[in-house]
């Protein structure tokens, strides 16, 4: 682990379903408005794009179109896309078909998603069931597997490029199991490990500042599946 690391957290920028309300599209890519959000990041975050030293992406098509449009200068430096460690378990909470990714076959099939390395795409990854799943048990245990993995990088300044419900359990504090913190698209935020858990299996983590909020406002599909809800009663 290296002393201090930095997690530059990044929700992915404006998708097709925060648009239309509408998680039944499947592997939700971003939208030309999303597209020009995540490029934005370079010019509003360049320290940061200088000061990278790895760069992770959930697998779903909106986060690591997030990834290579928002990050393009801190990859290029870092050797390329072929670099970025394209990790399963960044993945959204839920099990709809917005939160549901694209098997590794179909990401290799289209040219815009073969440049990354799709090495840790196992078949199951997209199952949604056991360890996948959208359960209360199973996203704790995916969340605080993710810290873990966080924690035992060796690089100090970690981009981290994922979804608006997974990063409210990632960041969540002892006693709870999510943050409410309302995640705007392509918004960059800095933690650290709180140094009163980083030795212990839950690893939690705390803000150290906000950097940047490109865009605006989008409903995760849980809030979404919430609100919808709400307006049936």
């Amino acid at each position: 682990m290296a002393p201090n690391s930095r997690l530059i957290l990044t929700r992915h920028a404006q998708a097709e379903h925060n648009v239309d309300s509408d998680y039944w599209i499947p592997d939700a890519p971003l939208t030309p408005l999303g597209k020009k959000q995540a490029a934005s990041l370079s010019r509003l975050i360049p320290d940061l794009q200088k000061e990278a030293d790895v760069v992770i992406s959930s697998p779903l098509r909106r986060t690591l179109q997030t990834t290579y449009l928002g990050y393009a200068p801190a990859i290029e430096r870092l050797g390329g896309l072929k670099n970025v460690v394209v990790l399963p378990q960044a993945q959204e909470c839920n099990n709809m078909p917005c939160d549901t990714g694209s098997s590794k076959e179909v990401l290799e099939s289209i040219p815009e998603f073969a440049v990354f390395d799709l090495t840790p795409l196992t078949p199951d990854w997209n199952s949604k069931e056991g360890f996948w799943a959208p359960t209360v048990g199973a996203l704790t245990e995916r969340a605080q597997w993710v810290r873990k993995f966080l924690r035992d990088r060796p690089e100090k300044n970690i981009v981290f490029v994922s979804h608006g419900d997974i990063l409210r359990r990632i960041t969540t504090r002892p006693g709870r199991e999510s943050s409410d913190y309302p995640w705007q698209n392509a918004e960059v935020r800095i933690f650290e490990f709180d140094p009163e858990f980083v030795d212990s299996d839950e690893c939690f983590l705390y803000q150290k500042e906000n950097v940047a909020a490109a865009g605006g406002y989008g409903l995760t599909s849980t809030e979404l599946e919430i609100e919808q809800g709400e307006g049936r009663l």
